[in-house]
């Protein structure tokens, strides 16, 4: 439960002035989690398989702006492992990060000048850096001679057997659905067996209706629809969602791809083939796959050990 203070609740209702996808609900989500993943029990199990090192470096954070607060793991990652950020601030995100970095000061002055946000990145000695495919190009020329992390598109994919729950299929749909589809966490791709029947999948997700409500993400809508009816190609439609066979990850806002797979080790192939590409994998089924597995409605609660990419981040900044 959240009980944000006067200067939170003022950022949470101003959110949607400068992103459109920055809703309320969805700011309020994103804290939320944040909040839940910095228990004393957590941080403690994440951090004590560390050697305490302060080398005070300074590491570059160039953050991405998809959802609320997305890059905070990062920025937490440089203040733990006892280093300076330099924080390039999202134009869609730049506020929430301030706010959230400055109530860490008045929790724990010592972090006062562990951070700092800057306009151009100077004077580093690492950097950690978020973006599309095209801005990893960029990315690397620009930052290659020194130690980095640069991390690219990534999306997250389910598989079903066909043997969920309807509340197993409706906690998936906070996996489609949560930040309006946007994360790299959210899933993009189901794997389901040959001959799969989306009927049972349609009528668990109906509750997630109103989302078609939402300016920007009714216009997604429509334009793929208007697409896939001209091109006559074959989809499913509740309303509010397209769903599509496709051999593709990433699928348009508003659209869930599918594949089919004749038996888990099939889907298992075809996930490790594929998993540089795949942030973490949504499934019940007992899978071998490389990717980091999480149960239905899980994919956008991760702990604090589970790093984006699958890379530690803590061990990166350890050896600078």
């Amino acid at each position: 439960m959240l009980n944000p203070d006067e200067g939170l609740t003022a950022i949470i209702n101003d959110e949607p002035h400068y992103n459109a996808w920055f809703t309320p609900a969805n700011v309020t989500k994103a804290v939320i989690a944040i909040g839940d993943m910095l228990n004393p029990a957590d941080l403690q199990t994440w951090l004590s398989k560390y050697e305490p090192k302060n080398s005070g470096k300074k590491v570059g954070v160039i953050l991405a702006g998809n959802i609320p607060l997305v890059g905070f793991h990062d920025v937490l990652c440089v203040l733990a492992s006892g280093n300076h950020a330099l924080i390039k601030a999202s134009s869609q995100d730049n506020r929430l990060i301030k706010y959230v970095l400055q109530k860490l000061v008045e929790i724990d002055g010592s972090f006062t000048d562990k951070f700092s946000f800057i306009e151009r990145l100077e004077n580093f000695d690492a950097v950690i850096a978020t973006g599309s495919n095209n801005t990893s190009r960029y990315f690397e020329y620009y930052f290659g001679k020194v130690p980095n992390i640069i991390r690219k598109n990534r999306n997250s994919i389910a598989v079903l057997t066909g043997n969920e729950t309807a509340e197993q299929l409706h906690e998936l749909g906070h996996d489609i659905f949560d930040y309006y589809g946007l994360g790299c966490r959210n899933v993009s791709k189901i794997l389901v067996p040959d001959g799969y029947n989306f009927n049972f999948f349609f009528e668990s997700i109906e509750d997630y209706n109103p989302i078609i409500h939402h300016h920007k993400y009714n216009n997604n809508y429509d334009y793929n629809k208007s697409i896939y009816l001209v091109n006559r190609d074959e989809h499913l439609d509740n309303g509010f969602l397209l769903v599509k066979k496709d051999d593709r990850l990433t699928s348009p806002l508003a659209v869930l791809f599918y594949s089919n797979y004749a038996d888990l080790e099939q889907a298992e192939q075809l996930i490790n083939s594929e998993s540089e590409k795949i942030q973490c994998v949504v499934s019940a089924a007992p899978l071998n796959v490389i990717n980091q597995v999480v149960n239905f409605g899980q994919s956008q609660q991760p702990k604090l050990w589970d790093y984006a990419d699958g890379i530690d981040t803590i061990d990166f900044l350890a050896k600078l």
